[in-house]
């Protein structure tokens, strides 16, 4: 069997000038030990460096379309409850993420991400109105949420259902 692939993936990884100010705890990690040794110094400010870099990617969120369902950080939403994405530049989404933001909306906003999508909630049972959520691509985001929301509505498409999903008489 083929594991699925995404129709869209992205990780909000934080911009150079954050990477770039995180390195410089290096030069502090160092300084601590020169005094001891300076080849223990460069050595441990390198590692420091690396280590603090390394966390920071690897703890940037993920935002993927994958199988009919939006995911975004650790949230995770059906297609069949999204409306319409809007995607957003420049001062429109400078806009959308300041003055305009609802702030009954699920954010995922990262500092140094320009572009932004909006993702209307069209189940009327969940409080939060819409999604917001960083992008460097947002047309590319926008086209593959509608995909996978019309790929939801095809008639004749097979849909995944899991065990709390199905019937409890087994039918």
């Amino acid at each position: 069997m083929q594991k699925p692939t995404a129709a869209y993936r992205e990780r909000l990884t934080p911009s150079l000038w954050v990477l770039v100010s995180a390195a410089a705890v290096a030069p502090m990690a160092s300084l601590v030990l020169v005094p001891l040794d300076p080849t223990l110094a460069l050595a441990t400010g390198l590692a420091v460096a690396v280590a603090v870099i390394g966390v920071l990617v690897a703890l940037s969120p993920v935002v993927e379309v994958r199988d009919g369902e939006l995911r975004a950080g650790r949230a995770h939403i059906d297609a069949d409850h999204l409306g319409e994405p809007l995607p957003l530049t420049g001062d429109e989404a400078r806009q959308a993420r300041g003055p305009r933001l609802d702030p009954r909306s699920w954010m995922l906003i990262r500092g140094g991400v320009e572009g932004l999508v909006v993702v209307p909630i069209t189940d009327e049972a969940d409080p939060v109105p819409a999604w917001v959520i960083s992008t460097r691509t947002p047309d590319r985001l926008a086209a593959a949420i509608e995909r996978g929301r019309v790929m939801r509505r095809s008639p004749g498409r097979s849909v995944r259902t899991t065990p709390r999903d199905r019937p409890a008489n087994g039918a």
